[in-house]
């Protein structure tokens, strides 16, 4: 089975890269060998790659600087994704596709499901809602895994940036006051995988029993306060840290351009009921990664 892997340069796509060539011929591709920007440009490329099934890591995740490129965060989450599944729908191509959390405007302070009408209360989280509606009314085979808070070593991620503050400050305050699922990205990927069967025609039969959507996320869930605490505690001795102090604060002492919700942690049991597992606690994963990659 022939796999097209859009976007692997990022932290999920850095990960898929790794695990996805287990599965088939993996072609993997990202910036600037194709623009997202342009969609004819991305069609034109998967017309030529002629693959068996489309795996879509790609995403304009800059939830700030989105509130400043509207068009760019639609073109990219929510337009080009579209146009890929016009061509899965025509040629019968499973779609593999992310969202977000931040789809949900975090009034409900319980877990959400994938029951649960969302609301986006920023343009980020406005164009991943759009990306699935149209994905959706495309009916191409496919399954929107929705996730949070995504980690990893690679540069931008929210772990990296901790023990870099850690590293050069006494003192950090972090906000107590935005709850959500800590999800490292390698295990997104391996989990994301298992709606990869044997061959083509099993995972176009696979979605078509679980297609829509489907909440992929680290188990439990956390404040950023406890989970910049977490990765303090696990961060390896072999890492100078001068901080001392860890200050919950909250989100109102630090003005954003974007609007974040207060709670979009994710229920997964759907995802846990189809393949009848357990995804582990996110504190495990964090120490693990921790443990394995610096």
């Amino acid at each position: 089975m022939k796999i097209l892997l859009l976007g692997s340069n990022g932290q999920l796509g850095y990960e898929a890269t790794r695990t996805l060539f287990c599965y088939g011929d993996l072609v993997a591709v990202d910036y600037p060998e194709i623009d997202f920007t342009k969609p004819d440009q991305v069609i034109k490329f998967v017309q030529e790659a002629n693959p068996d099934l489309i795996y879509n890591a790609v995403a304009y995740t800059d939830v700030d600087k989105a509130e400043l490129e509207p068009e760019k965060a639609m073109l990219i989450n929510c337009h080009t994704p579209g146009e890929v599944a016009n061509y899965c729908k025509k040629n019968k191509v499973p779609f593999i596709h992310f969202s977000t959390d931040y789809v949900f405007d975090g009034q409900k302070n319980d877990l959400y499901t994938e029951e649960d009408i969302p609301n986006p209360i920023n343009v980020y989280g406005i164009s991943k809602f759009a990306g699935e509606q149209i994905i959706i009314e495309s009916q191409c085979p496919h399954v929107i895994c929705r996730t949070s808070w995504v980690y990893s070593m690679r540069a931008g991620g929210f772990v990296k940036k901790v023990i870099s503050w850690a590293q050069n400050n006494e003192e950090l305050r972090i906000v107590d006051d935005q709850i959500g699922n800590p999800t490292w990205a390698r295990m997104l990927a391996i989990l994301s995988a298992k709606f990869i069967q044997s061959s083509k025609i099993e995972t176009l039969n696979f979605l078509e029993k679980n297609l829509g959507i489907c909440h992929v996320a680290g188990g439990g869930h956390t404040s950023r306060y406890e989970w910049t605490k977490s990765i303090i505690k696990h961060i390896p001795e072999d890492i100078p840290i001068k901080v001392k102090g860890i200050n919950p604060a909250k989100s109102g002492e630090f003005p954003t351009p974007a609007t974040r919700p207060m709670f979009s942690a994710l229920n997964c049991d759907k995802f846990e009921r189809i393949f009848n597992l357990k995804i582990p606690n996110w504190e495990i994963s964090l120490k693990f990664m921790l443990e394995k990659t610096t």
